[in-house]
């Protein structure tokens, strides 16, 4: 049955331009594992006729090799070719499913039901205007089936329908299904105000409700699904809200030349309409609406095209073109709900990649202020956020974003944020609002600069960051350091970990999500040590490589020195200096680096010192050539 997959596919260009004139509904199909959303999609492509007859001849001659019988012989081949797809991991990734009716045309995101791909729900989720969600009539809710209704209404999503399935395998029990849509009924009152719920009784196998009404449901008088599908109203919400376009691209091919391309994410725009262009709020007017058929006089949401300027506005990719008297909102610092999408988890204080629309920035998770629990929707107190769970935070940018709320544009409210060492999606995220702060802080002019301060005390500033496992020998060889350094007159200060730890870090343990705030507050104070013209020795184990790059990239360019103190743990364990191992092996210390917790070694050191045949006093030596011979000393 190589073929099966050709069932759903077509030329989905060519498909569209045949129902150029029916209105369009995204759908999704969610819920938990074998609630049937395969066998869903089966029945409505199916009943559909999207089916061709040369795929119906295959499909014929594919029911004779089987010796299938029966009347859903094609139907039943359909659904095991969406199902093996499932076995094969193509549907991994969202896979999206174009069928048609007489009255509309459909796209349906078609998402795994398993937990770890929670992460596919909510990326077809994003654009849908309707969610179907499936119910296991034998099973009732879920927690993914919570899970998968809290993110659709976050999303945006208004719709749901709530499909109970498998109603042939409870004897279409009236009784099963009116307490299944009671409980859910009672659990969606504390989702998005405003959704609107169709629930259903229904087997997709059999064909119940589907495509019509069914007799072995008599006590139902509501819609079947297809009826609700092709009887539901689309909005055309994007079209009413004020004009905004994400630039992708700056297109100038001469000197005559100077367009903004990109799509536009909602409203409407006009050759002299007036527009801001943000985060540098600069104004002017649209000359022209240029496509490849020809200039327009008007564009709506959803349409790539190219914007003149009457004036030259400096503008670049990621800045968003708004509507002059409506623009969005502009700022640096957010709170936000943020879907965890990693393995890995999401620590506070961390640094990832941001992206929203066209614009990629650095971001810091600044605070996590509490978990969403799926099953009851309460705010529990966290540190961090697991794969799947869903958070409030406070965001911390490297620069202004113009971003919306995206309970107000979804198209510019939303973000997704990366890994910045895999580049990797980790999390999905929905801008609620900037934070006030981010309006009222400024940075103050100060007449006496880094470089006077440097210049007085006639050395560079630098932040030699010592990192390693504990008793490698960071402290010793940074004390000798620093006494090296003193008796050639530098200006000096260590920063070390059980030091800070005694005040600023007092309040710190030494979990994950500890150790990055840990590491986040210490890189601050180097960060103002080396603006003091200061040589700052920072002795810390550090261990995790994305807070030494998050220190790193704090520094002025040049002054930051990783030197890892490559010891190796059985040496560092035989020296058990303060017994840390000792009581660690014990069970007396839990999240020790290097037994329980990790430890990510430097992979390019600026200077790797192996202490096992090396004095501190060598070290630090070799430590103070290398300075020398970069002249960070000075005269």
């Amino acid at each position: 049955m190589s073929h099966q997959s050709d069932l759903i596919e077509t030329d989905i260009e060519a498909y569209l331009e045949a129902h150029e004139n029916k209105s369009l509904l995204r759908f999704i199909t969610c819920g938990s594992v074998d609630d049937g959303k395969s066998t869903l999609i089966g029945r409505l492509l199916y009943d559909s006729k999207m089916i061709f007859e040369d795929q119906l001849e295959a499909l014929e001659a594919d029911s004779r090799k089987l010796g299938t019988q029966g009347d859903n012989i094609d139907f039943a081949l359909l659904v095991d070719g969406l199902a093996a797809e499932r076995e094969q991991g193509i549907t991994i990734d969202v896979a999206y499913r174009f069928f048609s009716t007489d009255k509309r045309k459909f796209i349906v995101a078609d998402t795994p039901g398993h937990e770890q791909y929670t992460r596919n729900m909510a990326t077809g989720a994003s654009t849908a205007d309707l969610a179907i969600l499936l119910i296991d009539a034998r099973k009732g809710i879920l927690t993914q089936t919570r899970r998968h209704s809290f993110i659709a209404s976050s999303l945006g999503t208004r719709k749901l329908v709530l499909a109970i399935n498998k109603m042939d395998l409870v004897a279409y029990d009236e009784a099963i299904y009116k307490k299944i849509e009671q409980d859910f009924l009672e659990f969606a009152e504390e989702l998005n105000a405003g959704i609107e719920i169709q629930a259903i009784p229904m087997s997709a196998l059999k064909g119940d409700n589907i495509t019509g009404p069914s007799a072995a449901t008599p006590w139902y008088t509501g819609p079947s699904l297809m009826e609700y599908l092709e009887t539901v109203p689309v909005g055309r919400e994007q079209e009413t809200l004020p004009f905004r376009m994400p630039v992708q691209w700056v297109n100038r091919p001469n000197l005559d030349f100077r367009g903004f391309s990109g799509q536009i994410a909602s409203g409407t725009i006009r050759p002299g309409d007036k527009i801001k262009t943000l985060p540098s709020a600069k104004e002017t007017t649209v000359s022209k609406i240029v496509t490849q058929d020809g200039d327009l006089d008007v564009a709506i949401a959803g349409q790539s095209v190219t914007l003149t300027f009457a004036d030259e506005v400096d503008t670049s990719r990621g800045d968003v073109i708004c509507a002059s008297n409506d623009p969005a909102e502009v700022s640096d610092q957010f709170q936000a709900r943020v879907l965890w999408m990693a393995e890995d988890a999401m620590l506070p204080g961390r640094r990832y990649l941001l992206k929203i629309g066209a614009k990629t920035v650095t971001a810091q998770l600044t605070g996590l202020k509490f978990r969403i629990d799926v099953n009851d929707l309460r705010d529990c107190p966290a540190t961090k956020l697991n794969l799947n769970e869903v958070g409030v935070c406070t965001l911390s940018l490297d620069q202004p974003i113009a971003f919306d709320p995206y309970d107000v544009n979804r198209k510019t409210g939303g973000f997704i944020l990366i890994d910045r060492l895999t580049n990797n999606t980790v999390g999905l995220g929905l801008m609620d609002f900037a934070l006030r702060r981010a309006a009222n802080i400024h940075w103050q002019a100060l007449d006496v600069d880094r470089a006077a301060l440097a210049d007085q005390k006639q050395q560079k500033p630098a932040v030699l960051w010592f990192t390693g496992l504990s008793g490698s020998g960071k402290s010793t060889i940074a004390n000798a350091l620093q006494k090296q350094l003193h008796a050639m007159a530098k200006h000096t200060f260590v920063l070390d970990g059980d030091n800070v730890r005694h005040g600023l870090n007092r309040d710190l343990g030494f979990t994950d999500a500890d150790r990055v705030e840990n590491i986040r507050r210490v890189s601050n104070v180097a960060k103002l040590m080396s603006d003091a013209g200061l040589i700052t020795l920072v002795s810390f184990i550090s261990p995790f490589r994305s807070e030494r790059r998050m220190a790193r990239n704090m520094m002025t360019e040049g002054e930051f020195i990783e030197i890892h103190i490559d010891t190796p743990l059985e040496v560092a364990e035989q020296r058990d200096v303060k017994g840390l191992y000792k009581r660690a092996r014990a069970g007396e210390i839990k999240n020790f680096t290097g037994l329980d917790s990790p430890y990510e070694a430097p992979i390019d050191p600026e200077i790797c010192i192996n202490t096992v045949n090396t004095t501190p006093e060598d070290a630090a030596a070799e430590i103070v050539k290398w300075l020398e011979d970069k002249g960070m000393l000075g005269s």
